[in-house]
């Protein structure tokens, strides 16, 4: 019985964030920390998260939509010829930015569960063919707990902001094992915590799609990757991205603010972390 009710809210909260990223992609326009969030643009959060101006003049329109939270291609050192696979790919933003650094001897996958995203990504593509000269990737729909991809296929595994949208975080990590390559590398960007979030922020549904609230201890995270057969090379904290997105005062993390005790913020609790780990 308990199986059937873990199954049972995971495919809910699956539908929830499915619901969620479908709609920003139907509006085609910017959002910060998967809220619409005013007067800051997607490219200024892109530049504070270490973004080179070179690599977003590539980028089709309304590809960077400001979903990130760290920057995932720049800790992958990617190489010319590599095949990188990015979970929860959404409008491609990382995939085109990779794609010009693996080249026309490389591929970049992207993988996203959302229809519209995917959609979305499929039509960028042109335009990025158009810019870069490049036809080096695809898009494919499928959830990150189960990849439509080949076992030992990929070089690099990248991911920004994505994989506490999961409820089964365990099950991403085995995946990425899975399809690695040996020898093969895994850098993501994502949110984890510093200590517990309040029991209102976790049932907070804005929360959870901006991946606040699925977020887990930095020590759980470790585990999980250990626990997947991946060796951790590198762990790294960025608690002022969370305290810039305070500032710039985002929907989501105001409306977080009201549910945290006082003289206490976000920062406190949540940082961007930024873990590369490879597959022996």
């Amino acid at each position: 019985m308990n199986n059937q009710k873990n199954s049972s809210d995971n495919y809910d909260l699956r539908e929830i964030v499915r619901k969620a990223y479908g709609e920003v992609a139907q509006q085609d326009k910017s959002c910060c920390g998967s809220s619409c969030c005013g007067n800051t643009s997607a490219e200024f959060v892109a530049t504070n998260l270490g973004y080179q101006q070179e690599e977003l003049s590539i980028l089709p329109d309304g590809a960077n939509m400001g979903l990130s939270c760290g920057n995932p291609v720049a800790i992958a050192l990617l190489q010319p010829g590599e095949v990188v696979l990015d979970l929860g790919a959404g409008g491609g933003f990382d995939v085109f930015i990779s794609a010009k650094k693996v080249g026309s001897a490389g591929r970049v996958i992207g993988v996203d569960m959302t229809p519209d995203m995917v959609d979305k990504a499929r039509r960028n593509t042109l335009s990025f063919k158009a810019l870069s000269g490049l036809d080096n990737v695809e898009f494919r729909l499928g959830e990150i707990e189960h990849l439509p991809i080949a076992d030992e296929s990929i070089d690099v595994v990248i991911s920004n902001c994505v994989i506490n949208l999961s409820p089964d975080k365990a099950q991403v990590w085995r995946e990425i094992a899975r399809v690695l390559k040996p020898g093969g590398r895994v850098s993501v960007s994502d949110l984890a915590l510093l200590k517990p979030l309040p029991e209102a922020v976790r049932e907070s549904v804005r929360a959870l799609v901006g991946c606040i609230a699925g977020a887990v201890l930095i020590e759980e995270t470790r585990e999980m990757i250990h626990s997947a057969g991946l060796f951790i090379v590198d762990c790294k904290m960025n608690s002022d991205f969370i305290d810039q997105m305070s500032t710039w005062s985002d929907p989501l993390y105001v409306e977080i603010s009201k549910h945290l005790p006082p003289e206490t913020k976000p920062g406190d609790y949540v940082t961007s972390l930024n873990v590369t780990a490879k597959k022996l």
